[in-house]
């Protein structure tokens, strides 16, 4: 019997194959698309992650250890405090968006990664990275931008106001301690930030994309935060120090929010400092509290970025399972 070669002229030609159905050809093409767009908040977060942690190692490396070495307080009420005000931030606003999307828990996680990308790289950096998080995940929520975005405004708006108001509170009973230089760019910072929020509040209907009954929702739990976050942060404080009262570190909290809200003060903290030094008078204890303070805060964000972490590699090592 003669076989047919392949190479043989005579051997007869396979007939081509079919191609593919237009629609079913584009389906193709989009296919690694489609997988980068479900990825790219993942690759987005691990960016992210390691940014923050090359501006943590920074910050601590540079002067937050020497707060830790100085003074470390002995009272666990102030850690108790402390951390409770730490959180703050994070625990409120899965309220809200529990409220809004009927997050799960992992919301809180990214809440936290939000938080620290926001304190240690650029500005809303975190509120881009929670958008990403929200596209990805939540597959129900058909906008997750105009609710992001509402909340971030409405968080700004919401620490402007309580500055204003707990700056009408504290600087009549303490102006005349104040430079009158220092003074006056607190005044102008004041005016500017009132007339910052006065123009969100006339073009509402412009700049908010929710109903106005979740958007003062939101207001009051952003309100309610700034309240826990503030006395918390006074009872630690408190602890910490004893010999000054609760209700003038209270006092000192109310100048720190309205200081901590002002455009044009460049130095908020070293302001602050001096301002709750010409009150309570014991400075380099003062200097110390506070050094402790901003170090233990970036110590807190290492230990939230090394949890988000090891919960991304458990999340992958699942997804690379079920994959194989």
């Amino acid at each position: 019997m003669n076989r047919l070669r392949a190479d043989d002229p005579s051997s007869p030609t396979p007939p081509p194959a079919d191609p593919l159905p237009p629609a079913l050809a584009s389906l193709a093409a989009l296919q690694p698309v489609e997988t980068l767009r479900r990825r790219w908040p993942q690759y987005l977060a691990a960016a992210l992650t390691a940014a923050m942690l090359i501006g943590l190692a920074r910050e601590l490396l540079g002067q937050g250890l020497a707060g830790l070495r100085r003074a470390v307080p002995t009272s666990p009420g102030f850690y108790v405090f402390f951390i409770l005000s730490y959180f703050a931030l994070p625990l409120f606003e899965f309220g809200i968006f529990r409220r809004l999307w009927s997050v799960p828990a992992s919301a809180f996680l990214a809440l936290n990664r939000k938080r620290v990308a926001n304190d240690v790289l650029v500005g809303y950096s975190g509120d881009a990275y929670f958008y990403a998080w929200a596209s990805a995940r939540l597959k129900m929520v058909a906008a997750p931008f105009g609710a992001v975005k509402d909340v971030s405004i409405i968080s700004a708006i919401a620490g402007n106001l309580s500055g204003l108001l707990l700056g009408i509170v504290a600087l009549p009973l303490g102006y005349q301690l104040i430079a009158p230089d220092i003074l006056r760019i607190i005044l102008w910072s004041a005016g500017l930030a009132m007339l910052l929020t006065a123009g969100f509040l006339a073009f509402s209907s412009r700049v908010f994309s929710l109903p106005r009954r979740q958007l003062w929702f939101i207001f009051a739990m952003h309100m309610l935060r700034i309240a826990f976050a503030n006395v918390t942060i006074a009872l630690a404080w408190a602890y910490a120090v004893p010999s000054v009262s609760v209700g003038m570190w209270l006092f000192l909290v109310a100048g720190r929010q309205l200081i901590s809200r002002l455009p044009l003060v460049p130095n908020k903290d070293l302001v602050f400092a001096s301002f709750a030094i010409l009150f309570i008078g014991e400075d380099q204890l003062l200097s110390d509290l506070m050094a402790f303070t901003a170090a233990s805060i970036l110590a807190m964000h290492v230990m939230v970025i090394a949890l988000l972490g090891a919960e991304y590699a458990v999340e992958r090592t699942r997804t690379w399972r079920g994959e194989g």
